[in-house]
Formats: structure tokens, C-alpha cells, sequence
């Protein structure tokens, strides 16, 4: 019995005994003050890469300037403006689970997560699936801080600047590589020597395509994931072509005499330049895309209708009234019932708000399929009374080019429809 009675003693006091010497509130605090202390420390600031979506989305530079008093200073790669223009927001650290820091004003941060899709070409309610609150990961270190997003599980690392990189933000070299947007065709092609790469550049996915002919001939592919740096490009994936190997581009400089882009490659001086026709047109791609939707009795859709000279939505389709999206309807079924034309024409929400109505449209005959992949379309009249201005009149313009429209397949469900005149206009057409 006695023990028993002092077994039972030992225990209760191993029990009242700490496993550590600090409670669990004192140690967050004071790992909540080391990475504030960390943050503000770094005297030339911290250039980041993000990736959306649990680490698998689109990539996103940035530099951030911790000042210690809750304020932080920033650009963002997404676009010519907030590359250069530094933005002033407010962030704290606070214990939610795990040390998290959020940034809890309006930021170039809060713009890959805005749920309007006409901010950062996302998806409605959802944006780029990026993040403003996160939570400090494991494997960071005195110079590189690793943290997750708190709701799509972006991935944000941020390193220790120097204050050549830091100068170098500061005067805007983090736009260098943004001036591709300069060459205004389409079809972009890439010279490194005497060996051709054809180069496809989606914004939003921030996804790089490179096209070629190999030794036989025939087209090879390769798409990798892309980021600005200062003054250049780098590339998630390196492209591997032999002996050739393509990681980013350097020493990106704009000629406007000739509309060439002078890159380093490797070390190696190469061009990008604009061109009409790529190096393996898609002689297929017209007829599958016009049968995919006839076969099923449906339409092609494009939100934002026509790109031209830079510029998206350059006709202003969306301003509309009750504007929904511009389709392409072969063969349309009821109301219109044709057999002998097809449709195009903005479709519009009814007054009510209940529904869907078509108000006007053009007939293009059945298009022209050429041997050398293009479309051509040729008006045969009008449904209602079309517009002979403005959006809708300079789009059905454009359908009506003579020289037609190259079609590149993008996914299982959506085209861009080129221009074969100059390759500076395209609609993306979704199913």
C-alpha cells in the first residue's frame, strides 16, 4: 500500500512537470518576433517567387520591403506598371495555428487572388487560385524564408536581396522582360544561331511554348513555366534540344528600327522577331474546329472577343448592353435554322435578366478551307439590323478578312483564330 502510494506521488509530479521551459504562447510569440525581426532586418529587402495553386499554378516575381513597423513596400512581374512602380500596403504576423504572416491591405498580392477575372484573366470567384495569407514552412533559413498559402496553397519564397538586386528593382529592370509585348504578331520566332524555335507565350497560365523542326523535319514541342527577372527571363523547366539549352534569356534589349528583341541565350546573342507564318502551320486545325461545333449542333464563345495591336478587347465588345460573349454558330439551329450559312454575333442577356437572346448577327457562308490551313469567311447577308459601327461592326469586319485565319489548337476545347493578313489580331474561341 505505502508503495502504491508513492509510485502514485512520483507520477502526479512528473505529471505538473514541463516538457519545456516556456509556455506554448510564449514560444509562438517569440517565433512570431525572430521572423518579424527577420524580415524587417534585411536592409536591401527580398526578392520572391510565388507559384499559385498548391505550387502548381502560374509564377509570379516579386520584390518586398519589410519596414518593421507593419508596412511593406513591392513590386510584382505581373504587368509593365506594378514592375516599376513601387506599392505601399500594411502586413501583420499572427499566430493562426502556425507563425503566418498576411497581408492585410489591397496589394499586387490581392490582384492574383481577385475573384473578377477581368483583373487578372482568372477564373470567376476564384482569380489565379493565389493567396495573401501564409504560414512559414519548413526549410527556411537566416537568408531564405519558405511560407504556404493559408487557402490554395500558393507557394511564396522569398531570398535575401543585395543591394545590386535591390538598385536594380528600383530602377525597373524587373519590366526588362515585359517588353515582349512589343512584338505584336501572334507567332513569335526565336533565333539562336543558325537553329529556328517558333515561341507561344500565354500571360495568365505564364506558360512558354517553343515549337522547331528536328533534323527530320518533323515538329517537336516543349512548354515550360516562366517568371521575370531583372532584366531577363527564366524558365521553370530548361529547354534541352540536343546540345542547346535554353533556361531563360538575358540581356533582353527592344530595337525599334528593326522590331527585334536582342536577348543572350547561354551566352550566346540571339533575336526575337515577329512573323506571319509559323514553321509547321496547322493545315488541319480550321476544319476540326468548325466540325467540332457543327457535329454537335453548338457554338464556339470568346468573352473578350478581339485581340489587335496589343491590345484585348480592342473593339470593346464588353461594353455592350447586356453583353454576354461573341459566338460562332455553324449551321445554326432554332431560332435561325440554316443549313447553308453559318452565325457570328454577340449574344446578349434579355431585358428581364431570365435568358438569352440574340438581337442581330451576320451569315458568312460556309467557310473555305485552304490547303496551306487557312479559313476563309464571305458574308452572305444579315440577321436583323447589324450595326454599321462600333464593336460589333469592326468585329464582323475582322471575320471578314480576305486573307483568312490560321487556327491554333491551345486545349481540347479552345482555338485562337489568327490572322493570316498580319497575324496581329486573334479571337480565343471556347466551346
Amino acid at each position: 500500500m505505502y508503495i502504491f502510494i508513492a509510485l502514485l506521488a512520483v507520477s502526479c509530479k512528473r505529471d505538473n512537470e514541463r516538457v519545456f521551459d516556456k509556455s506554448p504562447d510564449q514560444r509562438l510569440n517569440e517565433a512570431l518576433a525572430a521572423y518579424e525581426g527577420q524580415l524587417s532586418s534585411a536592409q536591401n529587402g527580398w526578392r520572391a517567387i510565388l507559384r499559385t495553386d498548391n505550387g502548381t499554378g502560374s509564377i509570379h516575381s516579386f520584390f518586398f520591403k519589410f519596414n518593421g513597423a507593419n508596412r511593406v513596400t513591392m513590386l510584382s512581374d505581373f504587368d509593365s506598371l506594378s514592375a516599376v512602380t513601387l506599392k505601399e500596403s500594411s502586413y501583420r504576423l499572427k499566430a493562426l495555428q502556425q507563425p503566418s504572416l498576411i497581408f492585410d491591405t489591397y496589394s499586387y498580392l490581392h490582384v492574383l487572388s481577385d475573384p473578377d477575372e477581368s483583373v487578372n484573366g482568372g477564373t470567376r470567384g476564384a482569380g489565379l487560385l493565389s493567396d495573401f495569407e501564409f504560414f512559414f514552412d519548413s526549410g527556411s533559413s537566416t537568408d531564405t524564408l519558405i511560407l504556404t498559402g493559408r487557402v490554395n496553397g500558393s507557394k511564396l519564397t522569398l531570398i535575401r536581396a543585395t543591394a545590386a538586386e535591390e538598385q536594380g528593382y528600383i530602377n525597373g529592370r524587373l519590366a526588362t522582360g515585359l517588353i515582349l509585348n512589343k512584338i505584336l504578331t501572334y507567332f513569335k520566332r526565336l533565333t539562336i544561331g543558325g537553329q529556328l524555335y517558333d515561341i507561344n507565350i500565354d500571360p495568365v497560365s505564364r506558360q512558354f511554348t517553343f515549337s522547331w523542326l528536328d533534323a527530320s523535319g518533323n515538329l517537336q514541342t516543349f512548354t515550360t513555366g516562366y517568371y521575370f527577372t531583372l532584366g531577363g527571363i527564366a524558365f521553370t523547366s530548361p529547354l534541352v534540344n540536343g546540345s542547346q539549352t535554353i533556361s531563360g534569356f538575358a540581356n533582353m534589349n527592344w530595337e525599334p528600327s528593326t522590331e527585334t528583341i536582342t536577348v543572350t541565350v547561354n551566352n550566346t546573342p540571339s533575336t526575337i522577331t515577329g512573323i506571319v507564318v509559323p514553321l509547321r502551320v496547322d493545315t488541319g486545325a480550321p476544319r476540326r474546329w468548325w466540325d467540332y461545333a457543327e457535329t454537335r449542333d453548338d457554338f464556339w464563345y470568346s468573352v473578350q472577343g478581339f485581340h489587335v495591336n496589343g491590345l484585348d478587347d480592342a473593339f470593346n465588345i464588353q461594353s455592350l448592353t447586356r453583353y454576354l460573349f461573341l459566338v460562332y454558330w455553324p449551321k445554326p439551329g432554332p431560332p435561325l435554322n440554316a443549313t447553308t450559312n453559318d452565325f457570328f454575333g454577340p449574344l446578349f442577356i434579355n431585358a428581364a435578366g431570365t435568358g438569352l437572346e440574340l438581337q442581330y448577327g451576320t451569315a458568312p457562308a460556309l467557310p473555305t478551307f485552304t490547303p496551306d490551313g487557312r479559313a476563309i469567311f464571305v458574308i452572305l447577308g444579315n440577321y436583323g439590323t447589324y450595326p454599321t459601327s462600333g464593336p460589333a461592326a469592326q468585329s464582323r469586319a475582322l471575320l471578314y478578312s480576305p486573307g483568312g485565319h490560321y487556327f491554333v489548337q491551345t486545349g481540347a476545347t479552345t482555338y485562337d483564330m489568327v490572322s493570316a493578313t498580319d497575324g496581329k489580331s486573334w479571337i480565343t474561341w471556347e466551346f
